[in-house]
């Protein structure tokens, strides 16, 4: 999702692994191109691993991920990251993706699918997120 009007950005389908989620997310910031300065990637908890944070700073993308709780392990994001005012605004906006999964499995249909096959489910996701975008953009241009 893009911080600055909340439109969906990119998505992707992927088998439910355990990893799918971060492996998923380094795939598409590599698809990224970099404006001018630094991005930066905004994910909860389950994102705050040594392997992932390697993996946005190798990128150029600055991981503005929430730090772990879990006294199991240490946080892999260090002081350095948490320190500007913009990790905190970060850690507000990157709560508004819930909203856009919560309008495709409402109002988009997409709670539960409906297609066999990753390939059909992905193309399923694409439309609805093309569709929340255009909502999403009625909205901004109405405002």
């Amino acid at each position: 999702m893009e911080n600055r009007n909340g439109l969906l950005m990119d998505l992707a389908v992927m088998p439910a692994d355990g990893f799918a989620e971060r492996d998923a997310a380094v795939m598409m910031l590599e698809g990224l191109k970099s404006r001018a300065g630094r991005s930066t990637v905004g994910a909860d908890k389950g994102y705050d691993t040594a392997d992932f944070v390697a993996d946005c700073r190798r990128m150029g993308v600055t991981p503005h991920i929430a730090q772990t709780t879990d006294t199991r392990r240490r946080s892999a994001i260090d002081r350095r990251t948490t320190r500007p005012a913009g990790y905190a605004r970060s850690q507000r906006i990157r709560k508004r993706i819930e909203e856009v999964w919560g309008w495709m499995k409402t109002v988009g249909g997409f709670r539960k699918t409906r297609f066999k096959g990753r390939e059909r489910t992905e193309l399923a996701a694409y439309l609805v997120g093309a569709a929340y975008n255009l909502v999403r953009m009625a909205r901004l241009t109405a405002a």
